[in-house]
């Protein structure tokens, strides 16, 4: 899709939360225990419990989200870029610190985090 149109789909996450309630229950499942607000997305894994991914920054080509909840300092940048008239690329980047004596503990919960993150956003986007 046109990255104007993306940018405007990450403006106001409710529009997920429409798409996602809209699914069937079986793809529903799938997706996990994930709720959307305005400005907010909540992931709730039963490794971590729930985060929430709070926009602080919005702009026409990216969102950065910083987390609440979550057992280590973390955020996510979604960069939007036009390929072409109805096409944009998305990259993802997770900034994320964890003490060397965590990574083995945290690190596989926070990456299962991300990757349903990824899942979410392909499919509701």
């Amino acid at each position: 899709m046109p990255a104007a149109e993306l940018a405007e789909k990450f403006s106001d996450f409710r529009g997920m939360q429409t798409r996602l309630d809209e699914m069937p229950a079986d793809e529903r499942g799938r997706i996990g225990d994930v709720s959307f607000t305005q400005d907010s997305i909540v992931i709730t894994t039963p490794q971590v419990g729930a985060i929430t991914l709070r926009a602080i920054e919005r702009t026409s080509d990216h969102v950065v989200m910083q987390a609440e909840g979550s057992p280590v300092p973390m955020s996510i940048t979604v960069e939007m870029k036009p390929v072409g008239s109805n096409e944009t690329e998305v990259v993802g980047k997770m900034d994320v610190e964890i003490p060397v004596m965590l990574k083995a503990l945290v690190g596989p919960a926070l990456q299962k985090a991300v990757d349903q993150f990824g899942e979410i956003f392909a499919k509701l986007a």
